[in-house]
């Protein structure tokens, strides 16, 4: 049978334009549907322009440490409109790159929203193309409670485009956008207040390194409300933010974030059409060569439900490309995946926790190197830096390696590579360190 295309993606995320231009250098006929911006979650509302948000926020703490190194900076004075303005060129910027490296490798955009009418027909608008595979990548969206006044709310989509800094905001939730956004506001000036359904932030993560991050957060001023709900919004007729709390606590504030976890974009794409089978929260189930139980039909990404990470997403997608177009079977292995996040300041962290090595090994070792930077010593910042190595004492074998600090994320990407090697503890200690730095500290640990 004939198609108008080989493959057609929906959504031109980091998954689908790496699937799209891989398939197509394999001689594909492909086309990608997007109905908003080319780049996805990831360029245009996610990573990209909230690290450009982080790197701002930074220069408060800079600035402030640099009159320990000599500089004095007169009438220094921070302008929101200034650098959000820039984030959002440079989003445009960037948004421009990825339409531009699709048109190279002959894909075809459509714009427009994407309806599945069965296993190989997709209607755009008022038109119905047919596709020999078809591959949903239209990622997730903030999940936001339906709660009263939850209008008056934002998520991190908003936060790129506010007219002004909150003077107070309240951000619900604690998982990694969460305490960004925490910190990036509370950098940038405002008075922030972090909410929590349950008594721990940044579950999955390291205890002593969320732990680390809460108390050096709480220094900085971020207030953190724990084992608490938002039960109602209501606004003032002065435009302030009346938030009732669980307990008869009514908290007052200028702006509300809900970072309280993402939802499969599946809503709406007639996916019963074609008897796409759905998980419980709205993801796509697929198999490990991302199949769904349609034959024709695959997903990558976010859309799934798996790891709701933009590297995993672009894995994913070449493997799709590699197996269905290239004839070469590919299986993206989900062990050992290296996760940060970009906090004041960041953490990072990659394979077991010092619990979950616990539980599943039972005898460990565990290293840590707890140090002030050097930076912070001249700065005279009371600000420590927490690494910490777990490993498996019956082999030697690092299992898992985490730790916050500046530039964590940056030194974690290489102990990524130790822990997926299977490296083990003495041939770190084996290494000459390089000195003065951070990253020393981990092949000194004893």
């Amino acid at each position: 049978m004939s198609y108008d295309f080989d493959l057609l993606v929906i959504g031109a995320g980091s998954g689908g334009v790496r699937a799209a231009r891989i398939a197509s250098g394999y001689g594909a006929k492909v086309a990608i549907v997007e109905e908003y911006r080319i780049g996805g979650t990831c360029v245009i509302r996610g990573c990209v322009p909230k690290k450009f948000l982080v790197y701002g926020a930074h220069f408060a703490e800079d600035l402030e440490d640099a009159v320990r190194f000599g500089w004095h900076i007169d009438g220094k004075k921070f302008e929101w409109p200034t650098l959000r303005d820039n984030v959002l060129a440079e989003v445009t910027r960037l948004s421009g790159l990825y339409t531009q490296t699709l048109t190279n490798h002959g894909v075809k955009i459509l714009e427009g929203r994407a309806v599945i009418e069965g296993p190989h027909d997709v209607r755009i608008g008022e038109r119905t193309y047919s596709a020999g595979v078809i591959l949903v990548a239209t990622g997730a969206h903030p999940d936001v409670p339906r709660i009263p006044g939850r209008e008056h709310s934002i998520t991190s989509n908003e936060a790129f485009h506010l007219e002004k800094l909150p003077k107070r905001i309240a951000i619900v939730g604690g998982g990694y956008i969460a305490n960004e956004f925490a910190g990036i506001f509370n950098e940038l000036g405002s008075q922030v207040t972090l909410l929590n359904r349950s008594d721990q932030v940044l579950r999955g993560y390291d205890q002593q390194i969320r732990d680390r991050l809460v108390q050096i957060s709480m220094a900085k001023g971020i207030q953190f409300t724990l084992n608490t709900a938002v039960e109602r919004i209501d606004k003032r007729a002065d435009g302030e933010l009346a938030v009732a709390l669980s307990g008869g606590v009514t908290l007052s504030c200028d702006a509300v974030m809900f970072a309280t976890g993402r939802v499969p974009n599946t809503k709406g794409l007639g996916l019963e059409s074609a008897g796409v089978a759905l998980d419980d929260k709205g993801g796509i189930r697929v198999d490990a060569g991302n199949r769904t139980s349609c034959p024709s039909i695959y997903a990558v990404g976010d859309v799934t439900n798996r790891v709701q990470l933009t590297p995993v997403a672009i894995r994913e997608g070449h493997a799709f490309a590699d197996t269905v177009f290239g004839k070469k079977p590919v299986q993206l292995d989900y062990s050992c995946i290296p996760s940060a996040v970009f906090s004041h300041p960041p953490l990072a962290g990659v394979g077991m926790t010092e619990a979950q090595a616990r539980n599943a090994l039972g005898d460990i070792k565990v290293y840590t190197a707890d140090f002030r930077p050097m930076k912070h010593v001249l700065a005279g910042r009371d600000e420590r830096a927490l690494y910490k190595i777990v490993v498996d004492a019956a082999n030697d074998k690092i299992v898992g390696a985490h730790m916050i600090g500046p530039e964590a994320p940056e030194i974690l990407q290489v102990m990524a590579v130790a822990v997926k090697a299977g490296l083990r503890k003495s041939q770190l200690d084996e290494c000459v360190a390089i000195h003065p730095t951070m990253a020393e500290e981990l092949v000194l640990m004893k």
